[in-house]
């Protein structure tokens, strides 16, 4: 029939031969992709596990501070300092971001003392110079919260208890089992769950297509940490909190964001509050907006940790 070529055996087997040459070859460098990806998530990973200690040397003169050593449950030693003051109304731990230690949040100590509130400053394990081999997101770093909450209420019985934690710091109070240990918290830019932190920060360092790698690092925590992404949800754990929350966040916070800080806020239990820190990122929001940090922190705990006293504080 005219108009119609019936391609010869040979033609069939040349052109079989290169697409098979051709699928042989995207086989391969798909292959090579994976593998790129597959040893950058590694690699990413044990960047963002590993230690970040350093020697943080002595509190400020002035401060009068005593240096503090505690042992967790699971045997990590934990360094910070202990700064009292006369005839406290209260204490309050402080708790540092992920890769910094108590230096990072030091500059709420001042503003703490003038209001009548002694301080704990600790380094969260693999931080500064505690013990610990792998930052884990808050979840061995709770067992160091734990610890010093105990210390805590052994210097100063019938005190009631504060805590203000950042990002990382903030995650591990309401990791760590405290139900009834604490009569006033502050949590600041603290991630809800860690699939959503891992896709913030991939988005942030590699614009839309981002979030493709979290998985790979997901599935490293268990055997890097011995942590399932499952232990590190804290929207679910603050449920389990009784005491009177205080929830802040940067409005322009691209690693956790304000929609994020929302979700969280509407899980905790009331008596709670929010503020949302006009045009802050993921800072420190003390240092970024500190008279009106100072205010509202200073009201929050003049509100919570007095009325504590009053009934003889935490038990």
């Amino acid at each position: 029939m005219r108009g119609i070529r019936i391609p010869s055996a040979e033609g069939r087997h040349a052109r079989s031969a290169l697409w098979g040459f051709r699928g042989r070859r995207v086989i391969l460098a798909g292959t090579g992709l994976l593998v790129v990806a597959v040893a950058g998530a590694v690699g990413v990973g044990e960047l963002l596990s590993a230690p970040a200690r350093a020697r943080v040397g002595a509190a400020p003169a002035d401060w009068g501070a005593v240096d503090v050593a505690l042992t967790t449950t699971d045997g990590r030693r934990v360094f910070g300092w202990f700064v009292a003051t006369e005839s406290p109304r209260g204490t309050v731990l402080l708790l540092h971001g992920v890769r910094a230690d108590r230096r990072q949040i030091a500059g709420r100590v001042p503003f703490l003392r003038a209001r009548g509130y002694s301080t704990m400053l600790i380094d969260l394990p693999s931080h500064g110079e505690s013990d610990g081999d792998r930052i884990t997101s808050g979840a061995h770093e709770a067992a160091a919260v734990e610890a010093a909450i105990r210390d805590l209420h052994r210097r100063a019985p019938g005190l009631p208890v504060g805590v203000i934690g950042s990002s990382m710091g903030a995650a591990a109070v309401v990791l760590a089992h405290l139900p009834d240990a604490l009569d006033a918290v502050v949590l600041e830019s603290m991630y809800p769950t860690i699939e959503e932190a891992t896709d913030d920060r991939m988005r942030n360092a590699l614009g839309p297509l981002g979030p493709w790698p979290s998985p790979l690092l997901l599935a490293q925590l268990p055997l890097r940490a011995g942590v399932s992404p499952h232990d590190l949800h804290p929207i679910e754990a603050i449920r389990s909190l009784s005491s009177p929350i205080l929830i802040m966040n940067g409005s322009e916070d691209r690693h956790t964001t304000p929609q994020e800080a929302s979700r969280i806020f509407a899980a905790v239990n009331s008596p709670k509050q929010l503020w949302i820190v006009p045009g802050a990122g993921h800072v420190d929001l003390h240092a970024y907006a500190t008279t009106e940090y100072e205010a509202r922190v200073g009201r929050f705990f003049a509100a919570y940790l007095d009325q504590a006293a009053r009934h003889g504080g935490t038990k």
